[in-house]
């Protein structure tokens, strides 16, 4: 594909950078074909991102609807057919001031303020349409073929909640017409598993306009955590942590001794209580080191490794809220170890093998990023450069291939993070272990070592599913919602066929539930067929038990497997004992029928 860039040559564009500028270039076409059907409209900012791209737009009193965004496609593909060539020049800043009042676009002057008194500005042009842009773009608005408008929402200008609300028009754009209609298929799968939807159908959750943020779980939702928090729990006795739990509130001076205040204060909630500040709790580690603090430690405890489900709150912003995935409190499976120097790298592995253990039981693969010292961290360049080479050598033990990803650690130390990729090819970010040398010296914290000195602890933060909620989220749309046994809110669905098989089933239903199986008994006077539609399509249900008048006179049960639709009948002793071997070993396919 064929790229111009700012400063006027034309040159093949490297098969990596094509998409990109692609997009780019699409961007502005959007932006070409709002001027036109919207005169006195004015851009902010239009960039490519890693699936599309958007523009900011002021677009004054005026509201899209649905057919607006298509009116809006219609007349990119106008301005396509016109093949407009895209040509660059460039302008000193007073002249660039100058273009830009007289086209009224007041968000790029504002833009151009904040460059340097020599910049010279660079500005690309198709047909009437000038943007200011340092390119690439392509040659002719013709070379876009398969394009989007997709959907819109607010932005703030510079994302800045105290600034003016505009509108940010989405699109996506690719090279082919095929690889479009690929990615549609995909966001149409997208939509059909999302885990808002899902959870309103199966009554897992639900978020309240009295609660923007802060997710009501209902009782199914409760299961289903519950359900992971013991598997959850097996696997942290098994490697030996023990579970502490510390205050949601504490006393502002001890985020002010951890670094939080300093650096995270904007996130954070505050209340006063006796006129003194306190904080609700953002993360859980500063009060897990008060624990350690609690007594003196000996060199034999370490390494001493406390897990704690801690309920954390963090103050998003309203626009980057979205269901379970990213809230404004959650339950934050922590764990922090306390240890020697010389215990680092075992330790490191040992998280990382747990870490792989996990998400290896519900089939997520991953990758892992590498993260190293940000602008705005404590400690010494030393200490950074001591924990950052420990994280790197643990992964290279455990040929685990990594990225790094500069300046993105945490302030108090650099961190692994772990990538899940869910069925449908997206990634999330989840466990994460961050090597820290600072909080320990922060708080005074130390153990009497071998040679009976006083050493300063070495710490890890880790978690494996990061925020249970969020992780919860994940699991409903990579599974669309069909959990396996040991998972599922409801396990097993008992569905007599008439009220001449109801007391049959109502023995049944006793049977299993004394035994802790969670089974619902549908009695009401509905077809059979409809019966199983709704517990197999919107409950998501399991097995599917249906009793007949065969079944009772028999003294046998028919099952209805959720993901084959086959059926097998058999005594419901054979069937309870099978069941609950399914649910004990964990297993993550449905095994009867």
């Amino acid at each position: 594909m064929k790229a111009i860039y700012n400063d006027g040559h034309v040159a093949d564009a490297p098969a990596e950078e094509e998409l990109h500028i692609l997009r780019h270039s699409a961007a502005h076409i959007m932006a070409q074909a709002v001027k036109r059907l919207y005169p006195g409209a004015q851009f902010a900012f239009g960039p490519a991102t890693d699936n599309g791209f958007y523009y900011d737009i002021d677009l004054g009193d005026v509201k899209l609807s649905d057919e607006d965004l298509k009116k809006i496609e219609e007349e990119m593909g106008r301005i396509v057919k016109e093949n407009l060539p895209f040509k660059t020049f460039e302008l000193p800043r007073d002249e660039a001031v100058q273009l830009m009042q007289e086209r009224g676009e007041s968000y790029k002057v504002e833009h151009i303020g904040d460059l340097p008194d020599d910049a010279r500005i660079t500005f690309f042009q198709q047909g009437e349409y000038i943007d200011m842009c340092v390119g690439p773009h392509i040659t002719y608005t013709k070379a876009l073929k398969a394009f989007r408008v997709t959907n819109q929402s607010g932005a703030y200008w510079r994302a800045d909640q105290n600034n003016k609300m505009l509108t940010r028009i989405y699109g996506t754009a690719f090279k082919s017409k095929e690889d479009l209609e690929a990615y549609e298929k995909l966001m149409a799968e997208a939509a059909k598993r999302d885990h808002r939807k899902i959870g309103r159908e199966m009554e897992i959750f639900q978020i309240m306009d009295e609660g923007p943020g802060f997710p009501f779980l209902f009782p199914n939702g409760m299961t289903l955590r519950n359900s992971l928090m013991e598997y959850w729990r097996e696997i942290h006795v098994r490697d030996d942590y023990t579970e502490i739990e510390t205050p949601i509130m504490l006393d502002q001076s001890l985020w002010v001794t951890s670094g939080h205040w300093d650096h995270y204060k904007d996130n954070m909630y505050t209340t006063t209580i006796d006129d003194q500040l306190f904080c609700v709790k953002p993360m859980n580690c500063p009060g897990s080191m008060l624990v350690y603090k609690s007594r003196p430690r000996s060199y034999r405890e370490l390494p001493l490794r406390y897990a704690e489900v801690g309920l954390v709150h963090r103050h998003e912003k309203s626009g980057q809220l979205h269901g379970l995935m990213r809230v404004r409190c959650f339950h934050q499976d922590d764990a922090h170890i306390y240890m020697a120097a010389d215990q680092v790298a075992a330790e490191i592995e040992r998280v990382a093998k747990l870490i792989n253990e996990v998400y290896e039981k519900f089939g997520f693969k991953y990758f892992v990023e590498l993260s190293t010292m940000p602008e705005d961290h404590m400690g010494s360049d030393e200490d950074w450069e001591m924990a950052t080479n420990g994280l790197r050598n643990a992964l290279e033990n455990l040929g685990i291939d990594y990225i790094i990803n500069e300046g993105d650690g945490a302030f108090y130390g650099p961190k692994i993070d772990f990538h899940l990729e869910d069925c449908l090819g997206r990634t999330w970010q989840c466990g994460t272990i961050q090597l820290d040398f600072q909080m320990p010296q922060n708080f005074g914290a130390t153990y009497i070592g071998a040679d009976g000195e006083e050493h300063t602890p070495v710490m890890i933060h880790r978690v494996v599913f990061g925020s249970t909620e969020r992780f919860m989220g994940i699991l409903i749309e990579h599974l669309a919602g069909k959990f396996p046994v040991w998972l599922a809110p409801v396990q097993v669905k008992i569905l007599p066929v008439s009220d001449k098989s109801l007391e049959y089933a109502e023995g049944i239903y006793r049977e299993l539930k004394a035994a802790g199986v969670r089974v619902q008994l549908d009695d009401r006077s509905e077809k059979i067929g409809y019966k199983i539609r709704e517990a197999q399509q919107v409950g998501r249900v399991p097995y599917m038990m249906v009793i007949g008048q065969q079944e009772v006179e028999n003294g046998t049960v028919t099952i209805r497997n959720r993901d084959t639709n086959e059926s097998v009948t058999m005594s419901s002793g054979e069937f309870l004992a099978r069941v609950k071997e399914e649910i004990a070993k964990r297993d993550m396919k449905l095994q009867i029928g």
